[in-house]
């Protein structure tokens, strides 16, 4: 648009590996397109501190291949009330920012929505979180990565769970959603993964158990999602404790560790194109939209779409885990 001359980028919520890349993206396509480009430092923390950062393209050198993100990212009360988003707009304003590009998940793209709306901002919005469970999109910048990183402890767990003849439970990231949980099984050859989405049809500890999970093999391995209404992999083993005393349970919980690490070639490629793609968005008049990615393509996602419209996960595809595990 012909009024913006100055494009902030954020970085908000937790961080995910492709993050640096998203942002790369976004400085050297702004620039490439003739906008200022000013990086906002602790996510909108920065924005209500002013802690903000002319960017060029040398800002962004050699950050590609790293995790986490060089614009840090926090928590900021302040931004959740109307004060706060107001200091925040006039430091925005006195900066010479004239449009923001946010980069997070859930938390941080409801922020931006509320935030464009009431100070007519145009605000393009990038799904930078591991979980996956942003709407409108088919992957979020940070998953493959996270994804990877549990398959590959999977792989070293199960020397041990092998070798003692153990139920291993591995709980994972994924902020009540089970995409972690789901495919990191399926890809380490997991004998069943225990997802919310499945919370409210049946047991699934005692599905489990019943279907005799342990009457050809040795040991199994068992990836939990994090979930406060079953207490995630140390609740379920205390349930095996009290119920199904037979087994020897042990439980390993992945915690932070999925979210660092250097980004795979797929995030990178894909905070790539999302990060481009959101100076074009904003080239062509778009505000108040997610990149988004369906079927290879890159698509615009509205922001209330993204943060309501949780992707589903169908029960043909809990039932492949349990087809393979036999």
């Amino acid at each position: 648009m012909a009024h913006i001359k100055c494009i902030g980028v954020l970085t908000s919520g937790g961080d995910a590996p492709g993050m640096n890349a998203a942002i790369r993206a976004v400085t050297r396509a702004a620039i490439y397109n003739g906008y200022r480009v000013v990086g906002i430092k602790r996510g909108y923390y920065g924005l209500v501190y002013n802690e903000m950062e002319e960017f060029t393209s040398r800002s962004v050198s050699n950050i590609i291949h790293h995790g986490g993100t060089i614009l840090k990212t926090a928590r900021c009360k302040e931004f959740t009330t109307a004060e706060g988003r107001r200091i925040a707009h006039d430091n925005m304003v006195a900066a010479g920012i004239d449009a923001l590009v946010v980069i997070g998940g859930d938390g941080s793209l409801s922020g931006a929505r509320i935030f464009a709306e009431e100070f007519d901002v145009p605000v393009v919005g990038l799904p930078g979180t591991i979980d996956n469970d942003l709407g409108g999109t088919d992957m979020t910048i940070g998953y493959d990565t996270a994804l990877n990183t549990i398959v590959d402890a999977v792989d070293k767990i199960r020397d041990t769970a092998t070798s003692h003849e153990r139920l291993f439970f591995v709980e994972v990231m994924g902020h009540m959603a089970g995409y972690l949980a789901l495919n990191g099984a399926i890809a380490s050859g997991a004998e069943a993964a225990i997802i919310p989405e499945m919370e409210t049809e049946i047991d699934q500890l005692a599905d489990l158990v019943s279907r005799g999970f342990r009457k050809s093999k040795n040991s199994a391995i068992v990836l939990v999602a994090e979930n406060p209404e079953t207490g995630g992999a140390l609740g379920l083993a205390e349930r095996v404790k009290r119920e199904f005393p037979e087994y020897d349970a042990r439980v390993t919980i992945l915690g932070h560790l999925q979210r660092g690490g250097s980004p795979t070639a797929a995030d990178r490629i894909l905070a790539s194109r999302m990060g481009a793609q959101a100076i074009t968005a904003l080239c062509e008049g778009q505000r108040n939209v997610m990149i988004g990615i369906k079927n290879g393509e890159l698509v615009y996602v509205p922001f209330s779409k993204a943060t309501t419209n949780k992707r589903s996960i169908e029960a043909a595809q809990t039932d492949i885990v349990k087809i393979l595990s036999i």
